[in-house]
């Protein structure tokens, strides 16, 4: 975890986790000892009374660094709760911890459901995943129209939500090649959001994700369908800690360049 960190620091400020269990929530306690500024805390299982208590811990550990909880990765999405009980979750973490700012994570499209409202009204900001891969269009599109589609599914979300929205997982995968993925086109992507969706207060988007993850293939979010092998290339370092093309344009924060 430590040498993780590191690796992301020079370029990296502020982290957003999955989950706060099996020793994750001790990213905060490494985090605030290299710096980091903000962290976001997941919480995959929503009916976990110990990995709950594990990041609301950690918040009380590190205040400063702790900036908000993410009730929940997908869940809704792969049907392990209803919108509702994501309401519920958070109007119950809330209780505990009314200072702090909470949210959870799904793909834009559940969001847009009129049946997304009771949920959104509980919400301190939205963290959101807008995958242009998955889209029909996909494999003949430039990466101009794939960052384009990002900021136009940002606006329709403002749409329907006031707070501020940060695009939690984007970009694009690193291999397999013959399926269209390759590092350069990694770096094309990038390059064109960070040209049509400056950040903002009000919107911004996260670097998805730290490091390439092998385990991946056997992962699925959805019950009963199988991950594709882009699944274990979406890092901007390798599984060993390696950069690839794409970290060569993102800027070394300027408080670290000495």
């Amino acid at each position: 975890m430590l040498e993780d960190l590191k690796v992301l620091r020079p370029r990296f400020d502020g982290l957003i986790t999955y989950t706060s269990s099996n020793g994750a929530d001790k990213v905060a306690d490494v985090a605030a000892k290299l710096g980091y500024r903000a962290l976001i805390m997941g919480v995959y299982d929503i009916a976990s009374r110990e990995e709950l208590d594990s990041a609301l811990a950690a918040a009380k550990r590190h205040p400063e660094l702790v900036v908000g909880l993410s009730i929940g990765n997908e869940v809704v999405f792969s049907k392990r709760a209803t919108l509702d009980q994501i309401a519920s979750s958070v109007m119950e973490v809330r209780r505990r911890a009314p200072a702090l700012a909470l949210t959870t994570t799904e793909p834009f499209h559940v969001f847009l459901q009129p049946a997304a409202q009771l949920l959104l009204s509980q919400l301190d900001f939205m963290l959101v995943n807008v995958h242009p891969i998955y889209e029909p269009w996909f494999r003949s599109a430039s990466d101009e129209n794939a960052a384009e589609f990002v900021v136009k599914a940002v606006d329709k979300l403002a749409e329907v939500y006031c707070g501020p929205i940060l695009v939690k997982e984007t970009g694009e995968p690193t291999a397999p090649e013959q399926a269209g993925y390759t590092p350069e086109r990694q770096v094309s992507f990038y390059d064109a959001l960070d040209r049509k969706f400056p950040p903002t207060r009000a919107r911004a988007f996260a670097y998805f994700c730290a490091f390439d993850a092998p385990w991946r293939v056997n992962d699925s979010a959805v019950p009963g369908i199988r991950p594709g092998q882009e699944e274990s290339h979406w890092g901007i370092y390798d599984e060993k800690r390696q950069p690839k093309l794409v970290v060569n344009v993102i800027p070394v924060l300027p408080k670290l360049t000495k």
